[in-house]
């Protein structure tokens, strides 16, 4: 996959893939899935599904028996709906059991987490000991780059690269946790388990996974209640 273009072509493949829907509800899916999505526009959007249907991975359905342009009056177009081909299918498959270094990127490594719950076990094992061994190469550079900051820099300066160490530590935590979840769950099933909860979704603090589905944002976790201070 490419950078950015291809996050968004595996999110739309993992979205219609679920079911077929038009643009504006694939957009709408994308935000409430993935935050990061939000800087997208339509403009970007549409080029993608167009690509993706001159490659053969999406079909498009238009229900409306005749186009209407969309006029400032009238305010009315077709809906065109989207469904993923049998070509389509496959890729979807494909980018789902990539765990290459590509994977463990910020940007891809939040999309293949979007997608955990349809993801193999070894496959998920594979990018989160991945995306941990990047960030902790990323905390050795870090530190070694605050310490020269404090002899160099203002005060404000080293407090902002303070910050950003402590919040790239706080998700190798978050990591090592998920890790931990997966490895007690060695049963070798696929996505979720017979109970319908996948078993590498941390609970919340009343021990019952997310009720809506969702999980927390795959960058760095927010802190969640429960931790004392001297935990962060």
């Amino acid at each position: 996959m490419g950078r950015r273009s291809g996050v968004l072509e595996f999110a739309v493949l993992g979205l219609l893939h679920d079911a077929p829907m038009h643009g504006y509800e694939l957009r709408k899916r994308l935000n409430v899935l993935l935050g990061s999505f939000r800087a997208f526009s339509y403009g970007t959007l549409y080029p993608c599904l167009k690509s993706l249907v001159a490659q053969g991975f999406l079909v498009e359905d238009n229900p409306d028996v005749e186009y209407v342009p969309a006029t400032a009056l009238n305010g009315k177009r077709s809906k065109i709906v989207y469904r993923l081909s049998p070509e389509g299918k496959q890729r979807f498959e494909e980018l789902l059991a990539d765990s290459g270094p590509d994977a463990w990127e910020d940007e891809h490594f939040g999309v293949h987490f979007a997608f955990f719950g349809q993801t193999d076990r070894a496959v998920r094992m594979r990018v989160l000991e991945g995306r941990r061994s990047r960030l902790e190469e990323r905390l050795e550079r870090m530190r070694n780059s605050l310490a020269r900051a404090r002899e160099r820099f203002d005060d404000y300066t080293v407090e902002l690269q303070r910050h950003g160490l402590e919040s790239v530590e706080r998700e190798v935590r978050w990591l090592n946790e998920l890790i931990e979840t997966e490895r007690a769950n060695r049963t070798g099933r696929t996505g979720t388990s017979a109970g319908g909860t996948d078993p590498a979704v941390p609970k919340t603090s009343d021990g019952r996974g997310q009720e809506d589905g969702s999980v927390d944002p795959p960058g760095p976790p927010h802190d969640r209640p429960g931790r004392s201070n001297q935990e962060r």
